[in-house]
C-alpha cells in the first residue's frame, strides 16, 4: 500500500487530542495551509503568530478558513519566532510549526540563552524517511542544524533519534553510524567516532537504541550487501537510524532518495523543550500531515515521561532539567 508507513503514523496522532501549536509567521499559502489541514485532520489546534493583516490576506485570496483559530497579532517575523517561544514557556503551546520566515530566524529564538528552550541535549534535526524500496520508516540524522558535530554533540544526537524512535513505536530501534567504510581508519574521523560512540552505548552513555559502525551505507540497510562482506551485525542491512558524518552527508543523503528513489521527507527538530514542525514549500500534503504527525506522537511521548517523573519525584522541579 502506498505510503502505509505515514498513514499509520497519521492514524495514531489522530488517536490523541490535537496539540496546541504555534505557527509561527504563517504568511504565505503553503505554510497556512499546512496548518489549516493538519487541524482538519485532528493532529494540531493552530495558534497563528504573525501580522495579523497578512495572514488574514493569505486566507482570503485562498480560500482557508481560519475563523476557529486564535490568532496572535505581531508586527513581523522575528516577533513572531519570539512570541511563539513564550507562547511554550506560558503552557500555551506544546509545538511549535514554521511559517514562512528562514528557519534560522525561528531556531535564533529557540535557542536564545535564557528566554529560548534550550534543554541539556543539543538540538539536532531528523528526516523520517518514507523510502517505498523499503519495508519500514528510516530516521536520518542530522541533515539541517549541525554542520560539523563533534562527538560529543554526535551522542546528542543518536539520543534525540533513539528517543524519536521510541516515540513512533520502533521498540529497541537499530542504530548505523555511517561512514565511507565499515572499518575504523585513523584517516578518516568519522570512522573513529562511529567506534566511540558504539562503545559507550555498551557503557551505557547511549540508551535505548542498538548501535554499529562505522558502517557503509549500503551494508547499513542491505542485509545482502553485508552479508556479502561477511559483516556480523545486529544492524547491519536492518538500520532503523542512519547517523550521517555531518550535515553535507546527510543532507545529500536525505536528498537523493528523495529525488532519485521517490521517497518523502517529514521532517522534526529534536532537542528543545518541545518538538518543532519543519516543512517545505515542495512538501506534498501527505507529507506535511506526516510532519505533524511525527512532532504530535513526539510531544505524547514528553507528556508521559514528564508524568511519570513528576510522579516518581513529587517535588522534582521541571525547570532543573532546562539548561540556560
Amino acid at each position: 500500500m502506498a505510503h502505509e508507513k505515514y498513514q499509520n503514523l497519521i492514524a495514531r496522532s489522530q488517536a490523541l487530542s490535537p496539540v496546541a501549536t504555534a505557527v509561527v509567521h504563517p504568511c504565505d499559502e503553503s505554510s497556512l495551509r499546512g496548518a489549516v489541514e493538519a487541524a482538519e485532520a485532528g493532529i494540531l489546534l493552530p495558534i497563528l503568530v504573525g501580522p495579523r493583516g497578512k495572514i488574514e490576506a493569505v486566507a482570503a485570496e485562498f480560500k482557508l478558513d481560519i475563523s476557529g483559530f486564535t490568532l496572535v497579532d505581531v508586527a513581523h517575523s522575528q516577533a513572531a519566532a519570539e512570541t511563539a517561544v513564550q507562547l511554550v514557556h506560558q503552557g500555551k503551546a506544546r509545538m511549535l510549526m514554521k511559517g514562512s520566515l528562514h528557519t534560522d530566524e525561528l531556531m535564533a529564538a529557540v535557542v536564545r540563552t535564557a528566554t529560548g528552550l534550550r534543554t541539556a541535549r543539543r538540538i539536532s534535526h531528523a528526516f523520517i524517511m518514507d523510502v517505498p524500496s523499503l519495508d519500514h520508516a528510516i530516521i536520518i540524522t542530522d541533515a539541517a542544524i549541525n554542520i560539523l558535530p563533534t562527538l560529543k554533540d554526535k551522542v546528542h544526537i543518536v539520543q534525540n533519534a533513539i528517543d524519536l524512535a521510541h516515540a513512533l513505536g520502533f521498540g529497541t530501534p537499530k542504530v548505523a553510524i555511517l561512514s565511507a567504510m565499515e572499518t575504523v581508519n585513523p584517516d578518516i574521523p568519522s570512522t573513529v567516532e562511529a567506534a566511540a560512540l558504539c562503545k559507550m552505548a555498551d557503557r551505557q552513555q547511549i540508551t535505548g537504541g542498538i548501535l554499529d559502525g562505522p558502517l557503509a551505507l549500503d551494508n547499513a540497510i542491505n542485509l545482502q550487501a553485508a552479508q556479502i562482506k561477511k559483516i556480523d551485525s545486529p544492524v547491519a542491512g536492518m538500520a532503523d537510524i542512519l547517523v550521517a558524518p555531518d550535515l553535507e552527508s546527510g543532507n545529500m543523503l536525505a536528498k537523493s532518495l528523495t529525488f532519485m528513489a521517490g521517497a518523502d521527507a517529514a521532517g522534526i527538530v529534536l532537542g528543545a523543550r518541545v518538538p518543532i514542525i519543519l516543512t517545505s514549500r515542495a512538501d506534498s500534503l501527505l507529507t506535511r500531515l506526516a510532519s505533524c504527525a511525527v512532532a504530535a506522537l513526539v510531544a505524547e511521548s514528553q507528556r508521559l515521561s514528564l508524568k511519570q517523573t513528576l510522579a516518581e519525584s513529587p517535588r522534582v522541579n521541571v525547570k532543573q532539567t532546562v539548561a540556560v
